[in-house]
């Protein structure tokens, strides 16, 4: 299958995987009941770690903080000892902690509600005055929290789409959240991500992928470079 050469071709192109991915591993039911606030740290922590790893950080840091308002003005190397299962313990702990404290400051409560009346991009420009909050993390609070569109990009969601070639080999994962969410409906940002990194994980491995058994072979560029193209 040759390199689509224009928008509408990579959009079909996503939307053909998209249907596979389905297949696969399901349409994943999407959930908007997290608090935003919650969120938002969670992002923080999950930064160059696992799921499992930050999410113990971040039960550890409830457990000891149940309020936000709890953890305002604490010292951060007291933050950082609570949450060094999810590593980068001391930058993640002055990001929380910035974050917490710019929130107060401009709103005079910890609570992120307020931004489901702006719009998205508003609420995005918001978010984004937060030192270290980069657009993945946005991402995810707009699109897991806040039933806005956006399209987050992780590693898993950047390293899958780069060999299939539905971004560019060059294309950082900030550009990627814009192109992708150019190509796909925003009625399918949500499934689309979760299968992308439920294939990121399953087969398409950063290192070893299980690439003569992929079901999305027929459409990667990575694969069929290789003299695997399927006629």
């Amino acid at each position: 299958m040759g390199a689509p050469k224009t928008r509408a071709d990579l959009a079909k192109k996503a939307m053909a995987i998209d249907k596979v991915l389905v297949s696969l591993y399901g349409t994943p039911e999407v959930g908007h009941d997290n608090d935003p606030l919650d969120t938002l740290v969670e992002t923080i922590l999950s930064q160059n770690t696992t799921d499992a790893n930050s999410h113990r950080a971040f039960l550890a840091l409830k457990a000891r903080y149940p309020r936000w308002e709890d953890l305002l003005g604490e010292a951060p190397r007291t933050v950082a000892g609570i949450i060094r299962s999810g590593g980068l313990a001391e930058m993640k702990a002055m990001r929380i902690l910035d974050a917490l404290a710019l929130i107060m400051r401009e709103r005079g409560e910890l609570d992120l509600d307020f931004l489901v009346r702006m719009s998205p991009s508003d609420a995005d420009s918001w978010l984004s005055r937060m030192k270290g909050v980069g657009p993945k993390t946005r991402a995810i609070v707009l699109l897991f929290s806040l039933d806005m569109p956006s399209f987050p990009v992780d590693t898993h969601v950047h390293r899958v789409t780069k060999r299939i070639g539905l971004i560019g080999p060059r294309t950082s994962r900030e550009q990627a959240q814009t192109e992708l969410a150019s190509l796909v409906p925003e009625r399918k940002f949500y499934s689309f991500h979760i299968n992308l990194i439920e294939h990121g994980r399953r087969v398409c491995h950063a290192r070893g992928p299980e690439c003569p058994v992929c079901r999305i072979s027929r459409y990667c560029e990575s694969w069929n470079a290789r003299g695997n193209a399927q006629t």
